[in-house]
């Protein structure tokens, strides 16, 4: 009976990975969508959207049979509470992706603003902290969660910086508010994306620690 847990156990693993997987593969083509003015790569991600809640709606239904049949306890429970918690999180930064992806095809139907500087840091530190989230769950490595976590500061002040140059070009031409505003949206999209990284790593940390640290000020060591 306990190899077979554990053998479902694995295969939760490995499907969550894969779903993260698709999600980072998300992130990444939407930040290239958006550098590059690829309408139909944004188009192609969107589309690819449907994959991941797929995917999300198969995690589901495996726990809860999980659940159901062997009713996990101790590390076992937190592993299967861990998984129920991070996967819609993935789901959601999937989705922001997928909101990048429709500004950036209504961004190409206008011309180009002027170069920024603030968006691309960003998105990119919106992505190393997705990608270090699930490493750190891979890994099941709780003091990496806890860096994540206090890298989301950094984003929130990207995201201010990002603002405040996007107003300045509105403020410099009213013609560019339209094209400010939408690139405004895309900042905060992936500044959610970085909040869903921060809520990976709490999960991360309950699971290797048995602590709910939401809400909580997080230090690197316990």
């Amino acid at each position: 009976m306990q190899r077979h847990f554990d053998r479902d156990i694995e295969d939760l693993k490995d499907l969550l990975l894969r779903m993260g997987a698709m999600v980072e593969d998300a992130i990444t083509q939407s930040i290239r969508a958006l550098l590059e003015r690829d309408t139909p790569l944004a188009e192609e991600v969107i589309g690819n959207d449907s994959r991941i809640d797929q995917m999300e709606l198969e995690i589901d239904r495996l726990t809860l049979e999980l659940i159901a049949k062997m009713q996990p306890a101790a590390v076992d429970l937190r592993f299967v509470a861990a998984i129920m918690k991070i996967t819609p999180e993935l789901e959601r930064i999937a989705d922001l992706a997928q909101d990048v992806c429709e500004r950036v095809i209504e961004l190409n139907r206008e011309p180009p603003l002027k170069p920024m500087v603030a968006i691309p840091h960003l998105a990119q530190d919106a992505q190393t902290m997705v990608r270090q989230a699930l490493d750190a769950f891979v890994r099941g490595d709780a003091t990496l969660a806890r860096q994540v976590i206090k890298q989301d500061d950094v984003v929130d002040q990207q995201t201010e910086q990002s603002f405040r140059e996007l107003l300045t070009y509105m403020l410099e031409d009213p013609r560019n508010i339209s094209r400010a505003i939408r690139l405004t949206f895309i900042g905060k999209y992936f500044e959610r994306m970085a909040d869903g990284a921060t809520n990976i790593c709490e999960m991360v940390v309950y699971l290797v620690e048995g602590k709910m640290i939401k809400h909580t000020p997080v230090t690197q060591n316990p």
